[in-house]
Formats: C-alpha cells, structure tokens, sequence
C-alpha cells in the first residue's frame, strides 16, 4: 500500500505506523520480518515528516523494547534523509521534537535502540547549529549526559551495530567465505572488477538485515588477509557508492571505519587503491560522509600526505581537494586548521595552502566562523621561530587570503598579539603584490 498510495497514505500513518510497530513485538520472527520491510516500503514512499511524525508518536514510548528499537531504525533512515540542515532548522513540530526523541533514545534501556539514537545523534552533531539548538530544545539536566555522549561518539566512533539473532529467511552462504548473504544484495563482493557496469540494481529499499549482511561482508573482505581481496573490496565499495548509495550511507560508521584500516595499513598497494578510490566515493556520496569526515580526514593526512611514495602523496592530495569540492566547506575548516598547526612537513604547507583557500571560499558567507577558527592558525604560525622558509611562504599565502577579505579588520585582530606577531605580520603584509597599510598606520 505504501509503494502504490504512497503520499495517498500519509492521512493513514498513526494508526498503521502503531499497528505495525505493535506487530514488531510479536515473538514470531517472519512477522517481525515483514513489519520492518512495511516500514520501510513507508520511509521510501511516503512524506518524510509525516512518516517520522508516525514513528515518534507509536513507538518511541512504548514499553516493549523490540517496538522502541523497530521505531529507533527506522527513524534513523529518515533522519539521514532528512537531513542534518533540514532537522536543526529550528522548524516547529520538527527540531523540538527529533531532538528530544533523540536524547530519549540515547539514554534508552534497550541496547539496540541506545544504537541508533547515537547514531541520528552522532549524524546531527556535525551540523554547525547543533549546538545552539541543543540548548533551545533539550532540558538543562538533560544537556551533560549528551554532551558526553556526542565527545565520546567523536572521538572513539559509533562502534558496532548490536547484532539479532540471525533468520535463515532470504540467506545464502557466499562461496567460500562463510559469509552470510541476503538475495536482495545483487552483486558479488568478490567480482574484483573496478567496471561497476550497467545492470546493478539501485534499488533504495532496504532492510535492517541488508544493511547489517552488507556490513559484516564488506569488513570481512576489507579485512581479509589477502591483500588482493581487500583491494577487490575496496573497488566494490566504490561500485556500490555508485549503484547503492542508499545502503552504504545506512552503513556509514562500520565501513568507514574498515576503510580506515586500509587507508592506514603498512601494504602501500592496498593504501594506494584505498586513496584513489575515496575521490570518486566523495563524488558520488557528498555531504553525506559528513558524519564519518573525523575518520576520513586524519586517515587522509597523517601520514600519506608526507609518503615519500610521489603517488600516494599524489592521490592523499587529490582526497583532500576531492573532500573541498565535494562537502560544505565549512565542515572542514576546523579540521583542517587543527591539523595544519600540529602536522609537519610537505603536510604542513598543505594544508595551510588549504585552509587559504577555504578563506576566500567561506569568508563572504561565514566570516565569523573563519576569524574563530583560522586567526588562531595564523597567529601560531607567525609566532614560531622554528618555520622554516618553505612554511613561511605557504604563511604567506594564508596572510594574503585573509588580507584580502579582512582588510584593516586583521591588522585590529593583530593588536592584541605579541610585538613578534606583529612584525612579521607587516614583513609579509610588505611582500604582497598589492600595496597594504602595516600596524604603523593602523
């Protein structure tokens, strides 16, 4: 019904949106099996806040545990579609209600359903009024506990999905490999070809048992001690991001964090496919990959940009660049900035010719965003003694940008700074191709 009615069905949502998660609770496995299909057949086709609006109001107080995870799932897909932008919007009847539901489901008894509201929470945080809406619509005994929860899921990642017993229904085994499929996934990880072709299916819908079967292969052969299985599953990652993209971004914190691992390994065969093929999966996945951007980056920058293997570093730079003409630019500025000050080397001055090339793109729209987190950056680097000339012409460029759209507002900012700051401020303000006023005249 949800599939032909489609927004016909949106009148109809609370009372079959209850009807259903009331199924969900039931002990028999393929009744189970077919609400969470029915439920998702709803997110696919009808409105979105009307289906999240079903979802909040029948399942998220229910006393059956297996009803408030059913309900948690699928309001975890909506909100993903939704969008982070869309949700934080300060919108009435939308960010006053996601948002309390998300900290309920937080704090949950039930593990499963704890999963996905850290999940929707981790997915949220990333926008830049996360903060600011938090405090408007989550109560004050309430704001500590997701504080900690969002810098706990930032820095250690979202972990694991907790895993059902498995149902034989729809499975098969992969040939070999011990590894449980469901008929709905159409292709064989271990084809190996990077050609995705033509008659991949891009079906959108799909199961809490899709996305946790497509999980536990796509980490198997990502991990598989050969090495050239975990390039095959690196080029069908790829494929996937372009024919499924619905399921991957469904399964965005385990397999990012498997790539992570081969991004990071020591075979420079596999890191070297795992950089080429991330340019395409930022192409094909965009803002997205938002959630996943604090696994991305550092695996990114670390180390390959500094490789003395000329192709890694080649395609680490080509990442950075794909990740700056793909993703709201205003999502990588604090990272970038962070690691332009700590790292060293050619990844240095990297990355500071970045960080000035996010200033002329950001600071037009979000000046304040750029002087709090990029003054700080050029500060540090002014005041090094240990610069070397390489590093003070790439400080150069970032002076340049800044000047450019700051104008007298930076050589203000630098008052407050130490005389050295100053100085070395004006030496290069001197340098640049068009006259400048220095704190002399300031």
């Amino acid at each position: 019904m949800f599939a032909v009615l489609q927004k016909g069905m949106d009148q109809e949502l609370d009372g079959t949106v209850r009807a259903l998660l009331q199924k969900a609770g039931e002990c028999n496995a393929f009744i189970r099996q077919d609400v969470e299909r029915a439920l998702e057949s709803m997110v696919q086709h009808c409105t979105l806040t009307r289906s999240m609006s079903a979802l909040l109001a029948g399942g998220l107080g229910h006393l059956n545990s297996v009803v408030r995870k059913c309900a948690a799932l699928h309001l975890s897909g909506l909100v993903e579609r939704v969008g982070a932008a869309r949700l934080l919007s300060g919108a009435k009847d939308l960010t006053d209600r996601i948002l309390p539901a998300v900290c309920k489901l937080v704090q949950d008894s039930s593990q499963e359903a704890r999963y996905f509201g850290r999940r929707m929470l981790l997915f949220l945080s990333s926008h830049r009024d996360f903060d600011k809406m938090m405090e408007k619509c989550i109560s004050a005994k309430d704001l500590p506990t997701i504080r900690d929860a969002v810098f706990t899921l930032k820095t250690k990642g979202l972990g694991e999905m907790p895993q059902d017993a498995p149902s034989a229904r729809g499975r098969r085994s992969l040939s070999g490999s011990g590894v449980m499929r469901t008929s709905s996934l159409t292709r064989d990880p271990l084809s190996g070809s990077r050609d995705c072709g033509q008659a991949g299916s891009k079906a959108a819908v799909h199961s809490l048992t899709d996305r946790s079967e497509y999980v536990k292969q796509m980490k198997t052969l990502l991990n598989s001690k050969d090495f050239r299985e975990r390039i095959k599953a690196i080029d069908q990652l790829v494929c996937d991001c372009e024919e499924n993209p619905a399921l991957v971004i469904g399964s965005l914190f385990p397999v990012f964090d498997a790539l992570k691992a081969r991004l990071q390994e020591s075979n420079s065969k596999v890191s070297l496919r795992a950089l080429e093929a991330l340019q395409p999966i930022i192409a094909l996945l965009r803002d997205s990959l938002a959630p996943v951007l604090n696994i991305l980056i550092p695996a990114v920058v670390d180390n390959h940009l500094n490789s003395k293997n000329s192709s890694i570093s080649t395609a680490a730079l080509g990442a950075v660049q794909a990740l700056m003409h793909n993703i709201d630019n205003s999502l990588l500025l604090q990272p970038f900035c962070s690691k332009a000050q700590y790292l060293s080397g050619k990844a240095k001055l990297d990355l500071i010719e970045r960080v000035a090339e996010l200033v002329t793109e950001l600071y037009p729209r979000r000046p304040q965003l750029v002087e709090q987190k990029v003054l700080p950056l050029f500060w540090t680097l002014l005041g090094s003694s240990s610069n070397s000339g390489n590093v003070r012409m790439s400080t150069a460029k970032l002076a340049e940008a800044l000047h450019a759209h700051m104008g007298q507002t930076l050589l203000e900012s630098a008052a407050s700074q130490p005389a050295s700051v100053q100085s070395e401020l004006n030496q290069l303000l001197r340098a640049l191709p068009c006259p400048t006023d220095d704190l002399t005249h300031g």
